[in-house]
């Protein structure tokens, strides 16, 4: 990828801190999505509009972030990731701003558009219940390094790592 542009790559993100741009509407900052010039078509418009729907932001398309909260900036920053229809989707802790209630909604959402398109989904996470819930394979960093790539159940059933130990709430690294 790396003889690629960031606009010709199969990649579409969803920061933490949303990078949603204070100046713009909500319809223009999920539209830059589609096209960063926003010559949005009819089917565009269409669209941006369903994915504000879709995360909950329905009738929000002319509100400015700073007049929301947290969680719902950071469901129009994964609007605007949705509108892109690339192959692979990063969310780095997309679910962290969000309440209990919403957090859930929002992992319905991500399966279900998972189950719709077959996209890689890659979810940066320290969140034992978010990876229990919505990882199938599971890749487990330290220091920036790979200490164990496995599916789901393996990781959870792996032993004598003590990192992945603290992490799992094993007492001991057991």
């Amino acid at each position: 990828m790396n003889g690629l542009g960031p606009a010709a790559r199969p990649v579409s993100l969803v920061f933490q801190d949303n990078n949603l741009f204070a100046h713009l509407d909500l319809f223009t900052n999920v539209g830059l999505g589609i096209d960063p010039a926003l010559r949005l078509k009819p089917a565009d418009r269409q669209a941006v509009s369903q994915a504000l729907a879709r995360v909950g932001l329905g009738g929000y398309e002319k509100r400015l972030p700073a007049t929301l909260s947290g969680g719902e900036r950071q469901r129009a920053a994964f609007a605007r990731a949705l509108v892109r229809r690339k192959s692979v989707m990063l969310l780095d802790e997309p679910f962290a701003a969000l309440d209990p209630g919403l957090r859930a909604a929002m992992a319905d959402l991500l399966m279900a558009l998972h189950r719709e398109t077959g996209h890689t989904i890659v979810i940066v996470s320290h969140d034992r219940q978010e990876v229990e819930r919505l990882a199938s394979d599971v890749l487990f960093l330290e220091s920036g390094h790979i200490v164990l790539s496995a599916p789901k159940e393996e990781f959870f059933a792996t032993t004598g790592i003590a990192s992945l130990a603290e992490f799992l709430g094993h007492p001991h690294g057991e």
